[in-house]
């Protein structure tokens, strides 16, 4: 009397549910992704390639490292980044030194326009005009030799009054050698314009 009639229909396992009309489940979309950027693209290529079997694949790949290992702290130094700065350029001390040699005006800048005028007044033949290139030159190097002592002075005065705790061993050379160069071959790169007011505090 429990057994199942014979002409009573035996559902279908293997046939799955239709979705409900209301139902809010949907498949999942691959568009909803955020587009990978260059480097992400870069580095899965780098990682789906085959490995170097030879020496010489071996060889190729490390020089290739090396490049942009070495392209990687050359920017960083140039930005001033403190990680790949060398030792004599670290701590806020040399940073706040950079940037007051950099946010002032030298009479460096002068120098190479001053020898050239003063290479022309000199072969133009006339000892006159000679004469008073090597004036005009003489009173450019007076020029910048005071320039450099004020500088000395005037920063050390800054560097007490900011970082009264530190050591200003070797503040003076560092910054008298950077500003006897000329901006564009200064490294770290220059981070302010001349004539910028600096922030109190330095990291």
């Amino acid at each position: 009397m429990f057994r199942r009639s014979k002409s009573e229909p035996v559902p279908d396992s293997t046939t799955s549910a239709a979705p409900d009309a209301g139902s809010t489940t949907e498949r999942p979309s691959t568009k909803g992704r955020p587009t990978p950027t260059r480097k992400e693209a870069e580095a899965m290529a780098r990682a789906r390639a085959k490995p170097p079997r030879t020496r010489r694949e071996m060889a190729q790949a490390q020089r290739s490292a090396r490049g942009e290992s070495t392209a990687r702290v050359k920017a960083g130094m140039k930005a001033g980044e403190e990680r790949y700065l060398m030792a004599r350029d670290k701590g806020p001390v040399r940073r706040f030194t950079r940037d007051f040699v950099d946010a002032r005006f030298s009479f460096v800048e002068l120098m190479i326009p001053i020898l050239l005028v003063t290479m022309v007044l000199s072969y133009s033949g006339n000892a006159g005009l000679a004469s008073f290139g090597s004036s005009v030159l003489l009173l450019a190097m007076l020029l910048v030799v005071m320039d450099m002592v004020l500088l000395r002075f005037r920063l050390r005065r800054e560097l007490v009054r900011r970082f009264p705790d530190e050591s200003f061993k070797g503040t003076t050379y560092y910054a008298i050698t950077r500003a006897m160069q000329m901006r564009f071959m200064r490294l770290p790169k220059t981070q302010v314009k001349i004539g910028q007011s600096l922030p109190e505090q330095y990291r």
